[in-house]
């Protein structure tokens, strides 16, 4: 004690203290909640010690609600010995459509891109044979699937590759639940750019809270087609221009369906090549429930109207319907709510292009100026495009043309329904739509309306002015509204 001073005693204590708090913290990460992940390959035995748990398959409507996945499917399974038993094939997929006007030659499994939804629960023994019709190698990732190592599908490091012609056969015990997926593990860039992914949902043995009514899987996508091709480009890197939900683009989206007060769940996985996506509901706030890695503690869930869902990742989203009418679901990056021919076009927002269609048309007859205002009314026009391309923009809505694309579908609340089909556009009750305002309302609230300034002016077209270089009198307008 007489050789110690101030600073080796402070620094002892702090060494004492550090060791404690990690000591607690080891005791805390060892007694995690029950809705915590938890590391199920800590154990050391050889994966053939490790004994499976015996439950019996998970049923659906018995033991979990089924899992929607819009545009797509769930891959069936049938029970051998107490093991539920599903067969993927890894096939070329061609003509497939993202919407209409728009196919490409794709791969996929079992007929479909992207491949069948996988669903089983939590202590689910299951054994999936995967069959290569592919003209190249490939190998199926579990992502973020506790198994063991010789599972987990990454081709040259856990296992061959599955050679054209060839049948593989994993095999394991589900430890936990969540929202996962499978990808392709061989040549990924390529691959997976062709569309060889799917959902891998596992639902609880015994569910915390209440099941959800209408559960529903979003796999997001972005693909390179350039306009009158019929291939993606699986070498891209930035410049993507077809942007998917389950590798559909609006207006091929299918609706949710949803009664008035059902309590939905959404599921999101990202495995595009490159960008993050914030997907974004409107009319309700909801909770980010699960990631990837599993359930979130509900003290930790952030209550949102957009969520994030990172490259390689998914989200889980619940809420309660309990506002009725057409709600959009969207992707909040502005350039993935829109279809292929959006691209490469020179920026012409405030251009005066007073005389240049006449004098170009002497070269290119018929040519019309575009996006001068925007590019807003470009798919409701019918303009030619090249063979197997898709407008920028959209479909038609119930009061004009809906000048979204790509990431973009429709969350339909209804009081009364009597099935799940689409109801339709809703039905708005009398004096909830907003609309043009009176000269009565203004005058009564006072509201000046400024003089448009020179340049809007200029802009502003009349009936018999062009419209992107054509007469409204012109035969290919001929079944526009304004026309």
């Amino acid at each position: 004690m007489s050789n110690m001073n101030r600073r080796t005693f402070v620094a002892g204590a702090a060494t004492i203290a550090g060791s404690a708090a990690l000591h607690k913290l080891s005791a805390q990460v060892q007694s995690a909640a029950p809705d915590q992940t938890q590391s199920s390959n800590a154990p050391a035995k050889r994966d053939s010690e490790s004994p499976a748990q015996n439950l019996p398959p998970g049923e659906p409507g018995k033991d979990y609600t089924p899992v929607i996945t819009p545009n797509g499917s769930t891959l069936p399974w049938k029970v051998v010995d107490g093991v539920k038993v599903y067969h993927l094939i890894a096939q070329e997929v061609p003509n497939h459509e993202f919407a209409p006007g728009l196919s490409a030659h794709c791969w996929g499994f079992n007929g479909q891109v992207h491949g069948p939804t996988i669903e089983a629960v939590e202590g689910d023994r299951v054994r999936i044979y995967v069959t290569n019709q592919l003209p190249a190698p490939t190998a199926i990732h579990w992502h973020g699937i506790f198994l063991p190592n010789g599972m987990d599908g990454v081709s040259g490091l856990t296992q061959k590759p599955i050679d054209p012609g060839d049948t593989f056969k994993y095999e394991f015990t589900l430890k936990q639940h969540g929202t996962h997926m499978y990808h392709s593990h061989h040549d990924e860039m390529t691959q997976m750019a062709l569309g060889l992914m799917g959902f891998f949902v596992i639902h609880p043995r015994n569910p915390k809270g209440p099941r959800p009514d209408r559960d529903f899987a979003f796999m997001l996508s972005e693909w390179k087609i350039l306009p009158g091709t019929a291939r993606p480009d699986p070498n891209e890197m930035t410049d993507f221009n077809v942007f998917t939900f389950n590798a559909k683009v609006f207006p091929a989206t299918a609706p949710m369906v949803v009664k008035l007060g059902q309590r939905v769940r959404i599921r999101f996985c990202n495995l595009s090549a490159m960008d993050h996506h914030p997907m974004h509901l409107h009319g309700v706030n909801f909770r980010v429930t699960e990631t990837d890695g599993g359930q979130i503690p509900e003290s930790a869930q952030q209550i949102e109207t957009t969520v994030l869902v990172q490259v390689g990742s998914t989200r889980t989203i619940d809420f309660v319907a309990n506002a009725p009418g057409d709600w959009p679901l969207h992707c909040h990056m502005t350039h993935h709510t829109m279809n292929q021919m959006g691209h490469n076009f020179p920026n012409l927002i405030g251009v005066d292009k007073t005389g240049l269609d006449k004098k170009l048309r002497k070269f290119i007859p018929g040519y019309m100026t575009m996006g001068e205002a925007g590019m807003g009314d470009m798919g409701e026009m019918g303009m030619p495009a090249p063979k197997n391309s898709l407008p920028m923009v959209g479909g038609p809505g119930p009061f004009a043309y809906i000048a979204m694309g790509g990431m973009f579908t429709t969350l339909k609340v209804r009081e009364n329904l009597d099935n799940y089909e689409d109801p339709g556009w809703y039905e708005h009750p009398p004096g909830t739509v907003a609309d043009m305002a009176s000269a009565e309302d203004l005058k009564r609230d006072a509201i000046q309306i400024p003089l448009p300034s020179t340049s809007a002016a200029s802009a502003k077209q009349g009936p018999d002015d062009p419209i992107c270089g054509l007469s409204a009198r012109s035969p290919m307008l001929a079944n526009d509204k304004r026309s």
